[in-house]
């Protein structure tokens, strides 16, 4: 044992090295020293000063103990006038045992506490540790640990310690993240996985993009997770005959994992990023089945592009697996697509075909031979909906991943089956909240009908139309397919009431007149309600027309209709019209009341109870927006030209579409910023549409969503415009739009590494000095300082 009794005063000065040799010993004893006798000769410190920093840095704990009180001790103290300190180290061996056995108790606590203890000391314990308490806190599903979890991946990335890492604790970690809702976590592992070259498996990944794909910000980050990985294979990138790129073919994209991606995006709106994947769909060779199919109609549905939609019919239509659940899903998509661009000769084609094919099923012997396929198709789980959840392995009262996979049950199952089965289950899930959107069409034993939904949708695009003449065709030719009970619940009498309950008089004699014109017979209920709202609106000369288009017609009107006729006069002060009215009426021996039943029947689909049509049609016109049809034509056009990388036409497009009345909205202005992100380096234009967009959305109700807004951050950071790129994310910030910082924490190490690293110039322009500061402080928000 070494000792040092007594240091004098002629001792003044002491290197380190020498200290740390009495200090620490192959024993782990300590010593006696005075502090006011001893300096530390490189800084002239106090010893305990040295202490605290150059120990501390060479990771060995510190204890303090109380004051020094006796000698001949196992243990040597440092002593001073007012406290004595112990410096003492733990093996690193047996912190690593202690670590070990911790986590197998389930300890956590304990655990975390001797590996932060090991961490300061010796620095990340070795491999097997490392990897064991990732996998249990990942197993553990509790959202601290797990958290703790991907801190300590981090760690060891930031350390430069990968090695440490093992592929299937990470997978298996990312599956638990994306499990508890934790997607941009989940979504990091993965990427961290491929830049180390450890490539997940689709199967194994599929399941956690499944996950992800249940919120809106993992919707998004999961089609950028496969956009990413997509763009490794893009055109035949990676050589497959070469062995050695195995574990790099095994992760590409399949089938389930991008129609989960293409799922999840439908039902949060997030369709032009859903466009983006079917844009590279061809450049990896995805595989396209009826499921696939489907999901593709809906997004061409949802941003318009409605000749792609009709390529795809003949597709649709020619596929032999689809259910009737999905024929009537591209369908409502189709029907959709027409109303959108004010197509409404092909819509309404559409619904009497319909019409015309479910009355020849009805009257045929045809409709006793689909009935009995249909049946025998629902128990294989062919039609119905229980067989698409089948399909999937879905049950109908289960909760989708409610269980949590052991890690060694996991890490037994090397092909990943049954991460490939819950993403299976996942995508199950998705496509069944997609169909639940679907309210135009229904299906009667595998025959497509029309709903009372898409008539309401007709009939209000018709009449903000002006095109009467054609929706009475219409309607005469629908209820010839499929007559109404009774004269005053047919389709045509529902609308006219519904225009006179909106105050629409004039289109409701205009159907009239038409009806009248087309030989259609109505009851006398519909002139009545009409001329009585003439006279409430004291319009005469109106009522005076339709009484006798009444007569003309053969009906005679009731009690009420002649009192509200002569109210009408007497308040206009014309008491000889009003006599003449009571004289006709005393004479034609009116009967009161007569026409009450159909009052009430009015009365009761305006005041609510269960929705009918009229009900609906008058919620549709007083909820729903006017359609501005040429605003989908011309992004349609400017979209095409954006493709095909012609920016020159795209931007005469938006000029004349500007020209002609049509506001241009975020798809358009999506379309420009890719086309010019795709020519490379418009940045001035894209600026300019920036300004355009700032000044829109100060004075109008524009909304940009975030599609739009990250497609013009992208471009900003890209080109190096950070104080634009700024200015972005403070909008988006504002609007609390996710922002995935790990992308662009990417894309500027990629493009900018170096930018603005060394000491800021003496001498800086203005202009000069806010790009700097916008660099930096973008550089910050990132993360990267």
């Amino acid at each position: 044992m070494l000792s040092i009794r007594n240091l004098r005063h002629g001792i003044t000065a002491l290197s380190p090295t020498v200290l740390l040799s009495l200090i620490v010993n192959n024993e782990y004893h300590c010593t006696e020293i005075f502090r006011h006798h001893i300096r530390v000769s490189s800084s002239q410190r106090p010893v305990c000063e040295f202490m605290n920093s150059s120990l501390t840095n060479l990771y060995m704990p510190i204890v303090v103990f109380g004051m020094w009180d006796g000698l001949n001790r196992q243990m040597h103290s440092l002593s001073t006038p007012g406290r004595a300190i112990l410096v003492q180290a733990r093996d690193p061996a047996k912190l690593s045992m202690e670590i070990e056995k911790a986590i197998d108790d389930h300890r956590f606590n304990d655990a975390w506490k001797l590996f932060e203890q090991h961490s300061h000391m010796e620095g990340l314990p070795r491999k097997s540790i490392v990897n064991k308490l990732l996998a249990s806190f990942a197993e553990s599903f509790d959202v601290c640990w797990l958290e703790k979890a991907h801190g300590l991946v981090e760690q060891a990335i930031v350390e430069s310690k990968q090695k440490l890492l093992e592929k299937e604790p990470l997978i298996y970690l990312s599956f638990s993240l994306a499990k508890c809702g934790l997607s941009i976590p989940a979504s990091t592992i993965i990427r961290r996985l491929i830049e180390m070259e450890l490539y997940p498996p689709v199967t194994a990944w599929s399941a956690i993009v499944g996950h992800m794909s249940q919120t809106a910000p993992g919707a998004y980050l999961a089609a950028e997770l496969i956009l990413e990985i997509g763009y490794l294979f893009q055109d035949g990138r990676v050589d497959p005959r070469k062995k050695s790129n195995a574990p790099l073919i095994a992760m590409k994209p399949n089938t389930t994992s991008v129609n989960i991606a293409l799922a999840g995006c439908l039902l949060f709106g997030k369709t032009r990023k859903a466009e983006q994947l079917l844009d590279m769909m061809p450049h990896i060779s995805i595989k396209v089945n009826a499921t696939l199919l489907i999901t593709v109609a809906h997004i061409y549905e949802r941003n318009g592009r409605r000749e792609e939609l009709k390529k795809l019919k003949r597709h649709v239509d020619e596929a032999y697996s689809l259910s009737d659940i999905q024929f009537r899903q591209f369908y409502t998509c189709l029907l959709t697509c027409h109303l959108k661009f004010g197509d409404l000769e092909s819509a309404s084609n559409m619904v009497l075909k319909m019409l015309q094919k479910a009355k020849e099923a009805r009257n045929s012997l045809a409709a006793a031979t689909l009935l009995i396929r249909d049946k025998s198709k629902s128990s294989t789980g062919q039609f119905s909906q229980e067989s698409l959840n089948l399909r999937y392995g879905l049950e109908k009262n289960r909760s989708t991943g409610v269980c949590m996979i052991s890690y060694e049950e996991f890490s037994k199952d090397r092909n990943f089956l049954k991460l490939e089965a819950e993403a299976k289950e996942l995508l199950g899930s998705l496509l069944g909240k997609l169909q639940n959107q679907v309210e135009l069409i229904t299906t009667d034993h595998g025959v497509l009908l029309p709903t009372e939904k898409i008539y309401v949708k007709l009939v209000k695009a018709y009449l903000e139309s002006g095109k009467t003449k054609d929706l009475v065709a219409f309607l005469i030719k629908a209820e010839k397919e499929d007559s109404p009970a009774s004269n005053d619940d047919s389709v045509l009498v529902h609308v006219i009431n519904a225009c006179i309950s909106l105050g629409w008089l004039d289109q409701a004699h205009d159907l009239l007149d038409e009806m009248r014109l087309a030989g259609v017979t109505t009851s006398s209920s519909v002139y009545a309600s009409l001329l009585k709202s003439y006279c409430k609106a004291s319009r005469a000369g109106e009522a005076a027309s339709l009484l006798r288009d009444a007569r003309r017609a053969g009906f005679q009107l009731d009690s009420s209709c002649y009192n509200a006729l002569i109210e009408s006069r007497v308040l206009q002060n014309d008491t000889h019209g009003a006599l003449n009215l009571f004289k006709e009426a005393k004479d034609a021996k009116i009967h009161r009341a007569s026409h009450q039943q159909f009052e009430m029947l009015v009365k009761g689909c305006s005041e609510g109870g269960e929705a009918g049509l009229m009900t609906k049609l008058l919620r549709e016109i007083e909820d729903g927006q006017t359609l501005d049809s040429g605003v989908h034509v011309w992004n349609n056009v400017i979209h095409f030209f954006c493709r095909k990388k012609l920016m020159q036409d795209a931007e005469r497009a938006l000029k004349k579409m500007r020209s002609l009345g049509h506001a241009p909205n975020a798809q358009t202005f999506h379309s420009m910023v890719t086309g010019y992100a795709a020519v490379g380096g418009k940045y001035v234009e894209v600026t300019e549409l920036w300004g355009e967009m700032k000044a829109l959305a100060a004075t109008t109700s524009m909304n940009f969503d975030q599609e739009l807004l990250d497609s013009v951050l992208y471009t900003f950071v890209r080109g190096g415009f950070f104080v634009r790129a700024i200015e972005v994310v403070d909008m988006m910030e504002k609007e609390n739009m996710f922002i995935d910082k790990y992308k662009y924490r990417t894309l500027f190490l990629k493009y900018h590494k170096t930018l603005h690293k060394g000491k800021a110039p003496k001498f800086q322009t203005e202009a000069q000095l806010r790009k700097r500061e916008a660099a930096l402080s973008f550089k910050k928000w990132v993360g990267l300082q």
